[in-house]
């Protein structure tokens, strides 16, 4: 079950890059070196200084070096910043892969940006919460998640985002990562921040785990009243979903109407409208920038 974790978050100003002081290479060794660190269970670390050119490839493989004085680590959040810091489409990340290994008891893992992102083969028997915060995710990174062993998965959180800032794949992929994964204690499904939204919507709706999630988020994409009308002919043969969010969306005042009529918990908020420009009608996922 997911709890909350006696937290610290780390960050450098740019002034301390500036001087030469600070960067992904010191972070590390600045966490051990900070006498609350052994009494923490989670570990948020934000700006290391140049997140725009440097990634935090440093950052994962001191971790990784350093996996038994995180033993006690139970969440870890890699590019906690926000746009006045560092746009999230310009954040660089790194290769995951090894961490994993390293860290068998990690519970949470949230990772924001996605440049240089790469999960490789992902085993790890304790997570219970992973959300990946992108404009754009790639179709390498779906396929670690689609291939993870993860038998303790609770909460699955995707940004899936637009191509102009990563996003490489297809429904496609989402279809495969949602037949072929194997995540028998998923409870919360969240697959959002899509220009294809309604698509992913049916996607979802059709998915086996409509079946056991108690909460689904398709929210801060482009959600418009063809996949309101999705929801509104499926959601009622799932009596075991009691609380839907689609907060950002593209859904008219009527649609809006009736899915907040559902016996369940809705979140209907921010109702966007298109874009309209020479006849063509544009709609924007959320976090694109």
């Amino acid at each position: 079950m997911l709890y909350m974790y006696k937290s610290k978050k780390y960050s450098y100003e740019y002034e301390e890059f500036e001087e030469g002081d600070k960067s992904a290479k010191t972070m590390v060794a600045d966490i051990l070196a900070d006498p609350e660190f052994p009494a923490l269970e989670e570990v948020i670390i934000g700006d290391w200084g140049d997140p725009w050119e440097s990634n935090a490839q440093d950052i994962i493989d001191d971790i990784i070096e350093n996996k038994e004085q995180f033993s006690h680590i139970k969440s870890l959040f890699i590019g906690d910043m926000d746009s006045e810091e560092c746009e999230v489409s310009w954040i660089n990340q790194g290769n995951y892969e090894n961490l994993f290994g390293a860290m068998p008891q990690l519970e949470s893992l949230t990772i924001q940006g996605s440049n240089d992102l790469e999960l490789g083969k992902v085993e790890a028997p304790n997570l219970q919460s992973l959300e990946i915060i992108c404009g754009g995710l790639p179709e390498e990174v779906i396929q670690s998640v689609r291939d993870a062993k993860l038998p303790a998965l609770e909460s699955l959180t995707l940004y899936i985002g637009v191509e102009d800032y990563g996003f490489d794949g297809t429904i496609k992929d989402i279809e495969e990562l949602l037949e072929k994964s194997d995540f028998p204690a998923l409870e919360n499904l969240a697959i959002v921040d899509s220009e294809i939204q309604d698509e992913i919507c049916k996607a979802v709706l059709d998915s086996k785990y409509m079946k056991q999630i108690n909460r689904l988020e398709l929210s801060m994409g482009t959600l418009t009243d063809k996949g309101g009308q999705l929801l509104l002919d499926k959601l009622p043969e799932f009596p075991n979903v009691e609380c839907l969010d689609v907060h950002y969306h593209y859904l008219s005042d009527e649609m809006m109407e009736k899915l907040e009529a559902l016996p369940i918990e809705v979140n209907t908020d921010e109702q966007e409208e298109p874009d309209e420009d020479d006849d063509e009608t544009y709609y924007y996922a959320m976090l694109t920038e």
